[in-house]
């Protein structure tokens, strides 16, 4: 395998290279904005077991076990969420080096940069998907002010 050792070629290569960066941070931004949504999910649904544990034996807390029902399927969601943007990340890092490596090696591979930049991108997408459905969900359980029936 030749390496170039024109500084032209290796310029632009990592010109060429650092494009797909930008996507690393918005898909970096949104691991943090959904882990921190998983921290309140865990949180409630502590909460709402030790609420469980601490009722008397006569009480059936069914408004309790509902909601930690709706709170375990959104905690999927965002598990998903995340092992998707997980995936999108790698692809993009693959797809950086192996742009980097086609343009300072004699290695024709820009094929493998684009199934890796566009599975990155269908995971990604795979990842909105699955947060929107998150949100929708979280939305459906408040109340606003008014009295909802189980």
């Amino acid at each position: 395998m030749f390496f170039t050792t024109d500084l032209a070629t290796i310029s632009h290569g990592i010109q060429l290279a650092v494009a797909p960066v930008f996507l690393l941070t918005a898909v970096s931004g949104m691991i943090g904005a959904v882990a921190g949504r998983l921290a309140r999910i865990i949180d409630r649904a502590r909460l709402l077991e030790d609420r469980i544990e601490a009722a008397p034996a006569d009480n059936p807390m069914t408004a309790q076990y509902i909601e930690l029902a709706r709170l375990r399927r959104r905690g999927t969601l965002v598990n998903a969420c995340i092992a998707l943007l997980t995936f999108c990340s790698i692809l993009i890092g693959l797809t950086i080096v192996v742009l980097f490596l086609g343009e300072t090696t004699e290695l024709q591979i820009y094929r493998i940069a684009t199934f890796c930049f566009l599975a990155g991108v269908l995971f990604f997408l795979a990842a909105l998907l699955c947060f929107f459905a998150e949100t929708v969900l979280a939305t459906r359980i408040l109340k606003f002010g008014r009295r909802r029936d189980l």
